[in-house]
């Protein structure tokens, strides 16, 4: 077999091998499925946000953490950043089309896992 689900085309014809470790679009995979990578494109979902507005509405995160996530995704084109120049800094961030595209079944897998759900 020379081809399978792991061997994808993308958009410019580059053939992505899923399952192999140094595959740029597992990477991309890898962080939108880490912990904090899939809070972050929901909470995008809606509204840009500036970082202490993100950090507040996702509850148990890190600021750490948060920098790490948002830096990664924006690496990989998901998310975009904008830096304020005032004192301090106000850097807003938001979904790029990619990341609209990508977390918007990710909202729509928590809402179906909420409506199965009985009330708390």
């Amino acid at each position: 077999m020379t081809e399978g689900v792991q061997l994808e085309r993308g958009a410019t014809g580059k053939r992505y091998e899923v399952f192999h470790t140094d595959c740029a679009a597992r990477d991309t995979v890898d962080h939108v499925t880490s912990r904090w990578g899939v809070w972050v494109l929901i909470a995008l979902q809606n509204n840009d946000l500036r970082f202490f507005e993100l950090r507040d509405s996702i509850r148990g995160i890190s600021e750490k953490m948060l920098a790490q996530t948002l830096r990664a995704l924006v690496q990989d084109g998901l998310v975009w950043r904008v830096v304020e120049p005032t004192t301090p800094p106000q850097v807003t961030y938001g979904l790029t089309e990619f990341g609209r595209d990508v977390g918007e079944p990710l909202r729509d897998l928590l809402g179906r896992i909420t409506r199965r759900l009985e009330p708390s």
